[in-house]
């Protein structure tokens, strides 16, 4: 197949890119052409930018669109109208984020978050909201053509936010890991290749719908992830939990201590299963993401305890 990458080489996109290269497609990539320019010589490279400037993809045709960096539905309509005749399928990735009630169990047919002010653009304020009318705008267009992927917190290698990549370096380094949370919370995390091969194979398989594409399989819980992460180091590490008001709020990967959130790590991933998602083990996905941390060096993380401040809460 022909497939159009909305984006390609930053985190998703870039293993979307190799996923379908992977099975045999042709690939061309639509980027500003900012981040990694010089990933994937061997695709074709389109340059525009998605709101506004999208003259390079008149006039083509592909089998199959991923949109793998829509936020806003206003931009998202621009390029979803021009390709409506110039692709036969489109995938678009979303968030659990767009789910609007986080009290009860949730599968795709609960309903999604409504936006107040509907020309609002705030997408750190309504992320979840602005992806859920970026869905509306997709189905509105392509209807049974198109696909939305309610992806869960990705994770792996080129993972941008390092939440995921905070534990895997601080359970590689062992010892007493300070916990800032329970060690029973729930966590859902989706290895970023699997995700990758889900949205490649609902296109090449002319799956429509919702997915809520969330892993790992077999259900974890925050000492369990920091458990897998020292396993894929070979160390050994000893949870301790600290108070939860000792990090700032929203410390990477620990809901609320009342567990009013814990729904959110509490999602069936069922459907995404059945249209060929995989499920690599969480050991696998931390071991994939330490030897790409060990090789950029390290870098300050987003959210992390820093080794004075732990030694703290730890004492």
């Amino acid at each position: 197949m022909k497939l159009l990458l909305l984006g390609g080489t930053k985190f998703l996109g870039r293993h979307a890119v190799d996923a379908a290269l992977a099975a045999g497609h042709e690939v061309t990539t639509f980027t500003r052409g900012r981040t990694n320019p010089g990933l994937f010589p061997e695709v074709e490279h389109l340059r525009g930018d998605r709101d506004g400037d999208l003259e390079a993809l008149r006039g083509r045709a592909w089998d199959g669109a991923i949109d793998t960096s829509g936020y806003v539905p206003r931009i998202v309509r621009q390029s979803a109208e021009l390709l409506r005749d110039a692709v036969e399928r489109y995938v678009f990735v979303s968030s659990i984020s767009a789910y609007g009630d986080f009290s009860a169990p949730i599968d795709e047919a609960t309903p999604v978050a409504e936006l107040d002010d509907p020309g609002t653009e705030d997408v750190a304020e309504h992320y979840g909201a602005l992806k859920a009318a970026c869905e509306r705008v997709v189905e509105e267009i392509y209807g049974d053509r198109s696909a939305r992927v309610r992806a869960g917190l990705i994770v792996g290698p080129y993972d941008p936010t390092d939440r995921f990549t905070y534990w895997v370096r601080r359970a590689a380094r062992g010892g007493r890991i300070a916990l800032p949370g329970r060690p029973e919370q729930p966590v859902q995390v989706v290895d970023s290749t699997d995700l990758a091969t889900l949205v490649t194979a609902l296109l090449t398989n002319d799956r429509p719908g919702v997915f809520n594409a969330v892993g790992p399989k077999d259900p974890t819980t925050m000492d369990g992830l920091i458990r897998a992460c020292a396993e894929a180091a070979g160390s050994t590490a000893e949870v301790v939990t600290v108070p939860a008001d000792a990090v700032p709020p929203g410390f990477a990967l620990v809901l609320p201590h009342d567990g009013s959130w814990d729904v959110m790590f509490r999602r069936s991933a069922r459907r995404a299963h059945e249209a060929g998602m995989a499920s690599t083990p969480l050991v696998a996905t931390a071991a994939a993401t330490l030897a790409w941390d060990r090789e950029r060096g390290e870098p300050k993380l987003a959210a992390e305890i820093t080794p004075e401040r732990e030694a703290e809460l730890l004492g």
